[in-house]
């Protein structure tokens, strides 16, 4: 195997967990945010965070499963919020994230 070849899987890999990292990070922030609008506090809060995180590992892609989520919770609550609002802020803690991730934070 050619040196190259090498340092291409590694960046591969790396690449693929700071990904990783990043879609946690941003479910994680996700579910802070939807307990913040929902006026959730306490175990409610920490079962949001938890089940952002866990999603992912589900079968289904974190973004699809919380977006039904998010939406059903906080139409719940008495708080309107559309699909295509909720897909900008998932993309604004997607770039939070990120920036967290490299920043090791």
């Amino acid at each position: 195997m050619t040196s190259a070849r090498k340092v291409s899987r590694k960046k591969y890999a790396l690449d693929e967990e700071q990904k990783f990292k990043a879609e946690a990070r941003r479910n994680k922030l996700l579910g802070l945010w939807v307990a913040e609008k929902a006026r959730n506090h306490g175990r409610r809060r920490q079962c949001l965070c938890q089940g952002s995180r866990r999603s992912r590992f589900r079968g289904k892609p974190a973004t699809a499963t919380w977006s039904a989520r998010v939406l059903g919770d906080l139409t719940a609550k008495g708080v309107a919020l559309t699909e295509p609002q909720l897909r900008v802020k998932m993309d604004e803690l997607m770039a939070q994230a990120i920036m967290q991730v490299k920043a090791g934070t």
